[in-house]
């Protein structure tokens, strides 16, 4: 865990990458740019992480927990978020306004350049972060999904369609006059009709999912949080 000098230091580096990423993109940026900016040696970045990709998959990473925290929050506030098509709402919603989450799944060239072909990014665009096995056997269990359905009978098509969703951007016509809250409403309607219950559950189904799935993914949070602050072993 890093002290809180060391973890200022390392959002003010991540700040500053994140800021000439979007602005310049990811062939332009150097760690060199990055550090000068930051206001620290270069050798200070690479105290932090051995190499340029692991700064920027720390940057995604970060970007990562937030969007986790907000669907974390969400469920505490309201059980219901649990279910399927309100969490992956959620998340084609917080990824959307996070402008380095919507470039890794949008697969925005022209501001991740090489960085989209870098294994580095991959667990942030993974089932992992998507969905996680134990998550929907949480639903199953507890009656949110259909019934005939299996968790990993959802490994292609729900990946598909939610992803089908973010890749979709680059290729809609100018006319289509749909704000982002209407274009998350049409993904979790077919979600529902898709792998939703055929009777709506109780509302202790809700609750006890819920608590379960607040679980699982706050230790998705941390797992990223440890992999955008703590430099793995070389």
């Amino acid at each position: 865990m890093l002290d809180d000098d060391r973890l200022a230091r390392a959002d003010r580096i991540l700040d500053t990458a994140k800021d000439l990423l979007l602005r310049w993109g990811y062939r332009r940026v150097s760690i060199d740019e990055i550090a000068k900016r930051a206001g620290v040696g270069k050798g200070t970045v690479y105290l932090h992480w051995r190499s340029r990709e692991q700064l920027f998959f720390a940057v995604g990473a970060r970007e990562a927990v937030e969007m986790i925290d907000a669907v974390v929050a969400a469920m505490r506030a309201d059980p219901t978020e649990v279910a399927l098509h309100r969490y992956m709402r959620r998340f084609f919603v917080e990824a959307m306004r996070r402008p380095v989450l919507r470039a890794i799944f949008t697969r925005d060239a022209e501001t991740l350049g090489a960085f989209l072909a870098s294994p580095a990014r991959r667990p942030l665009e993974g089932a992992k972060l998507l969905a996680s096995h134990d998550y929907l056997a949480v639903l199953a269990e507890y009656g949110l999904l259909r019934e005939d359905l299996r968790p990993e009978d959802l490994d292609y098509p729900l990946p598909t369609i939610v992803f089908g969703f973010f890749g979709v951007e680059p290729l809609l016509p100018p006319h289509l006059d749909l704000d982002l809250e209407a274009k998350a409403e049409h993904l979790a309607d077919i979600l529902r009709r898709v792998f939703g219950p055929a009777a709506e559950p109780a509302a202790t189904a809700y609750t006890g999912a819920a608590s379960r799935a607040i679980t699982i993914f706050g230790r998705l949070g941390r797992d990223f949080r440890d992999a955008a602050y703590t430099t793995p072993e070389r």
